[in-house]
Order: structure tokens, then C-alpha cells, then sequence
């Protein structure tokens, strides 16, 4: 039985007859990402719970992944970002076995397999970290990304009324999706999926 949890990056993987890498982000990738963010309709940042587009909000993630209480991994291509997955956790809260999972794709790429690797690799992260549990939050319009993490066995958990608010003013409702880390890897396992990418 292989152990997805041991991966290392950066490595290649193959998305829909292409080559792509994944690797950690660091300091370094702050302009890509920048650009990835300016790129992504002001709809698709919410699932990202801050304007990753604002200089104080990257000055916050890049210092968050310094201090070790954010991991992020980057789908890139020739120096530009196609995918981006976030693990957040909060070690001095009473929910450090708790994660939180935020995953967004470039538009020119939905559908291809993107968001469902940079998923199981969080997974794989998560497991690493000792965290139990993963939750995703997203607009409940946003019924692909739902019906992919459900696809992967995330379950509703709460329904939270008008509780983010766009650039236009505009307040959505957001659904909290959350899995069980350990019956997701077993379960990939079980299927043969440890070596997925």
C-alpha cells in the first residue's frame, strides 16, 4: 500500500493531455500569483474568503505561509499558475485538528481534473500535518466546485445565510462542506488511487 501522504514537490503531473507542475508556493511566486488572482472573475475569489488581488492580503498569506499556519501549492505551466490550493490551520485555537480548504482553477481550465488533484494532494498535506478534519466553504452558486468535493465524499454541514459580501455589495450564502481526512485516504487507497497523478 502506498502512503499519498509521502509526495514530494515540486513534481509533474499530467492534467488532460498536459504537463503541468505542483509544487509549494513561496515568496518567489507572488507576482505569478498576483497575476493568477487579476485574472480569476471577482466571483470565483470568494472561494478564497479574502481579495487575494489586495497587496495586504498577499502580505498576509506569504506571511502565513512563513509561520506555518498556511500551506499552499500552486499548479503552474511555463511561470504562470493555473491552480492554487490553500490548507489553513489554527494551532492555538480549540479546533487544531480542524483544516480549513480553500481551492480555486483558472477558468480556461475547469472541468480538466485541476481542482480534483490540488484536492487530494491538500489531503495528502492534511494527513502530514495531523489535521483530521478538512472544511470548504463556498457560494452555494457554485455548483460544480460542490458537486466535485461531494464527488469526493465532502458532506453539507451548514448553511450560512448572506455571509460574504462582494465588490458590488452583493451578499451571497455559503454552504460548509467538511471530510473525514483518514476515510478519504483510505478510501483512495482502497481504490487503488494512492498514486493518482
Amino acid at each position: 500500500m502506498n502512503d499519498i501522504s509521502e509526495r514530494t514537490f515540486p513534481r509533474t503531473v499530467h492534467i488532460a493531455d498536459d504537463e503541468f507542475k505542483i509544487g509549494y508556493m513561496t515568496a518567489r511566486d507572488e507576482a505569478s500569483v498576483t497575476a493568477f488572482a487579476h485574472a480569476l472573475p471577482p466571483h470565483d475569489l470568494l472561494f478564497m474568503r479574502r481579495d487575494i488581488t489586495a497587496p495586504k492580503v498577499m502580505a498576509a498569506w506569504l506571511q502565513g505561509i512563513e509561520n506555518g499556519t498556511l500551506t499552499t501549492l500552486l499548479t503552474t505551466k511555463g511561470g504562470s499558475v493555473y491552480g492554487c490550493a490553500a490548507i489553513i490551520r489554527d494551532e492555538l485555537s480549540w479546533s487544531p485538528h480542524v483544516g480549513e480548504m480553500r481551492i480555486v482553477v483558472s477558468r480556461a481550465l475547469r472541468g480538466k481534473g485541476i481542482g480534483r488533484v490540488l484536492t487530494q494532494e491538500c489531503f495528502a498535506i492534511a494527513l502530514g500535518l495531523g489535521i483530521e478534519k478538512l472544511i470548504a466553504y463556498m457560494t452555494v452558486d457554485q455548483r460544480n466546485a460542490i458537486a466535485m468535493f461531494e464527488d469526493l465524499g465532502f458532506q453539507a454541514e451548514a448553511m450560512l445565510r448572506e455571509h460574504v459580501k462582494d465588490r458590488d455589495g452583493a451578499k451571497h450564502d455559503v454552504v460548509m462542506l467538511s471530510h473525514d481526512v483518514n476515510k478519504f485516504l483510505a478510501r483512495m487507497e482502497a481504490f487503488g488511487l494512492s498514486e493518482a497523478t
